[in-house]
C-alpha cells in the first residue's frame, strides 16, 4: 500500500504536472515549426536554389560486388535536417526571447505607492500648519 501512495504523491506533485504540460506544449510547439519550416520556409529556400529539393541530394557509389545494389549516401537528408534543426532551435530561441522580455518588463513596472488615507492627509496638514507657527 506504501509503495502506491507514495507514487500518488509524486505523479500529483507540481513540477511532474508542470513537466507533462510542457511536454505537450512542446510537441505542439514543434509540429507548427515543422510546419513552417516544410511548408513556407523551404518551398521559400527552393525558389531561390532554383527549385533544388535538398533532401534529394545523393551520392551513389557502385558496388564492389557484381550485381548489388549501388550505395546511396544521402547528405541530403542530413542537411534538410540540420536546416529543421538550426531553425527550429532559432524559433524556440525568438519565442523564449519574448517571453523573458514580456516577463521583465511585467516585473520591471513599479507599483505606484498607495494614497495616503484621508487621517493621514488630515495630519500632515495640522503638521504643516503647526510648523508655520
Amino acid at each position: 500500500m506504501g509503495f502506491f501512495k507514495e507514487f500518488k504523491e509524486f505523479a500529483v506533485r507540481g513540477n511532474v504536472l508542470d513537466m507533462a504540460v510542457g511536454v505537450i506544449i512542446g510537441g505542439a510547439f514543434g509540429k507548427i515549426v515543422s510546419s513552417m519550416v516544410n511548408d513556407i520556409i523551404m518551398p521559400l529556400i527552393g525558389i531561390i536554389t532554383g527549385k533544388i529539393d535538398i533532401s534529394a541530394l545523393a551520392l551513389t557509389i557502385p558496388s564492389p560486388t557484381q550485381g548489388a545494389e549501388p550505395i546511396m549516401v544521402k547528405y541530403g537528408m542530413f542537411l534538410q535536417n540540420t536546416l529543421d534543426f538550426i531553425i527550429i532551435v532559432f524559433c524556440i530561441f525568438v519565442f523564449i526571447k519574448f517571453i523573458n522580455n514580456f516577463k521583465k518588463k511585467k516585473e520591471e513596472a513599479p507599483a505606484a505607492p498607495p494614497a495616503p488615507s484621508p487621517e493621514e492627509v488630515l495630519l500632515t496638514e495640522i503638521r504643516d500648519l503647526l510648523k508655520n507657527k
